[in-house]
């Protein structure tokens, strides 16, 4: 898979999910717009949703170190 160059608004959008996850208040409409996101991209980048969704879910909940 190719790396994904995922729009601003997904990744802010995903880490809004993140943070509600965490607080254990996940809405229903969080998660719903983060699915329409995710499966439109997939579909802009013929990825299947699966893989781009892990890729997402990485890039934000695991984010590489910055370099000094």
């Amino acid at each position: 898979m190719a790396a994904i160059d995922f729009p601003d608004d997904l990744i802010a959008l995903e880490r809004a999910a993140w943070e509600q996850i965490k607080a254990g208040a996940l809405t229903v409409n969080t998660m719903f717009a983060v699915q329409q996101a995710v499966t439109a991209v997939a579909a802009e980048v013929g990825e299947p949703r699966i893989d781009v969704e892990m890729e997402l879910k990485r890039l934000v909940r695991h984010p590489e170190p910055e370099a000094a």
